[in-house]
């Protein structure tokens, strides 16, 4: 299965530290040809509950208000593929799929890709691990398979941004942002693909490169 690249956030990261890396982007990007492939926002992150694991989070379909989130769905013909480079030659060595299908999250991997770069394949020859899509206002439903831990479904949006104190900046009206300011991101939601997976099955290298994309089927 085919698929076309639409558009990647990129971060690097160093394995061995507890820190966060994460990137940004609210339907913006050029070659997004809908919300329902926008990524607004990728994290990855050492787990606060288990040091020995890993977290990848992204977040697509920014800017939902309240009363559209219910009716809000993950599109079936997108892949979000979570991207792990261990040998620092930018060149994803690992891959974790992640596809909605009838209500259903399935989670491939972590697997090595058997293609590279804006196009992939799914790979079904490793592990799955599943979890249902979480519904708007309920509890999270959280799969635990092969180690690991998966959830998708719509969740506040965690990024802060003052967008009209930007636009000051940018006007020479303002030399720098508030203290707090004003969070244009403030009740709006996103659809959230999370992907919780040991280290050791990420290979040995200190330092890992990861990106994620979202792939629309051909």
């Amino acid at each position: 299965m085919k698929k076309k690249n639409l558009m990647a956030a990129c971060a690097l990261m160093l394995m061995a530290a507890a820190g966060i890396v994460w990137a940004a982007d609210h339907i913006d990007a050029p070659a997004v040809s809908s919300t329902s492939a926008d990524i607004t926002d990728y994290y990855a992150f050492q787990s606060p509950d288990n040091n020995d694991n890993m977290v990848f989070v992204c977040n697509v379909q920014g800017l939902l208000d309240p009363a559209a989130t219910q009716a809000a769905s993950f599109d079936e013909n997108v892949l979000i593929e979570f991207n792990i480079d261990n040998d620092g030659d930018n060149v994803e060595d690992l891959v974790i799929q992640a596809i909605v299908k009838d209500g259903e999250l399935s989670v491939y991997g972590p697997v090595a890709p058997t293609v590279t770069g804006v196009q992939s394949e799914i790979v079904t020859t490793g592990t799955v691990s599943t979890a249902a899509v979480t519904p708007y206002g309920s509890a999270p439903v959280i799969g635990t398979e092969n180690g690991m831990k998966v959830f998708a479904g719509p969740r506040d949006d965690p990024f802060f941004m003052d967008f009209a104190q930007f636009g000051e900046i940018l006007a020479g009206n303002a030399t720098g942002f508030n203290d707090p300011g004003s969070d244009t991101f403030a009740g709006t939601n996103v659809l959230s693909i999370v992907v919780e997976v040991p280290k050791s099955q990420l290979g040995t290298a200190a330092t890992l490169g990861t990106w994620v994309e979202a792939k629309r089927k051909l």
